[in-house]
């Protein structure tokens, strides 16, 4: 399988849900430049979006503000949403800067039974990474079903790249928490799992992912001082380095 060079393509079916996906990706085209025209550190924010993972969706639609806030206050962070599902089916947004616009994007999006795509969203920002710096990927599944070795090739070229991939594991999979951990030591990032009975977590981890995108190993440092979880990525990206 290869990747499509467009992941936003219109949908032949303009009554269907994909097709109303590709409308709200149209108008994210026409946002406009930064006000100072500063470049923002860049973060992918993709997600598992087969059927089992509804519940976290659904939760992560309600703390991805989190990242942003944590941003606002380093200058802000631009976001790109990629999400895989179904058959054969993984789509990007546009950069955004703007919660609203990625809460509007995924409250759009529902869940469908599909194998993990993992490999087409390592590629896809290896890709973003070759255009123009790209600082985290922040990835977000339950399962891993792909060959470990396709995706540890990839994880390999993206840390290359100085893309660091924070990889939050919901769940026990053992499977998805040694592929997910191998993507984080490759790339330099860090592992972490959740339950998606507790919010809290994921949204601490989102803040963490965000900072260290703005502000480097010395923001998540400070953020550590007062975050358990921050300390725990920190500590995990120390520990992968050795």
């Amino acid at each position: 399988m290869t990747d499509k060079k467009d992941l936003t393509k219109p949908s032949a079916d303009t009554g269907s849900p994909g097709s109303m996906i590709d409308s709200f990706l149209q108008e994210a085209k026409r946002l406009g430049p930064l006000e100072n025209g500063a470049p923002r550190p860049r973060l992918v924010f993709a997600l598992d979006a087969t059927m089992s993972r509804q519940p976290t969706w659904d939760v992560a639609c309600r703390v991805q503000g989190e990242m942003f806030a944590a941003a606002g206050q380093t200058g802000g962070l631009s976001v790109q949403l990629v999400y895989f599902r179904g058959f054969n089916e993984c789509r990007s947004s546009r950069w955004v800067a703007d919660p609203r616009s990625l809460t509007d994007l995924m409250t759009k999006i529902g869940c469908r039974g599909g194998q993990t795509q993992i490999g087409r969203v390592l590629r896809h920002v290896r890709t973003e990474a070759g255009k123009e710096p790209l600082k985290v990927l922040v990835y977000v599944g339950d399962a891993m079903e792909e060959p470990i070795d396709d995706l540890c090739a990839v994880a390999g070229e993206l840390g290359l790249l100085g893309v660091k991939a924070f990889m939050f594991h919901e769940g026990h999979d053992p499977d998805a928490a040694r592929a997910f951990k191998e993507i984080a030591r490759l790339t330099g990032g860090a592992y972490a799992r959740f339950d998606a009975g507790a919010p809290q977590t994921l949204s601490e981890l989102l803040r963490a992912a965000a900072v260290y995108a703005t502000s480097g190993v010395e923001g998540l440092t400070r953020l550590a001082s007062n975050s358990t979880h921050a300390k725990a990525l920190l500590s995990d990206m120390t520990e992968r380095k050795r």
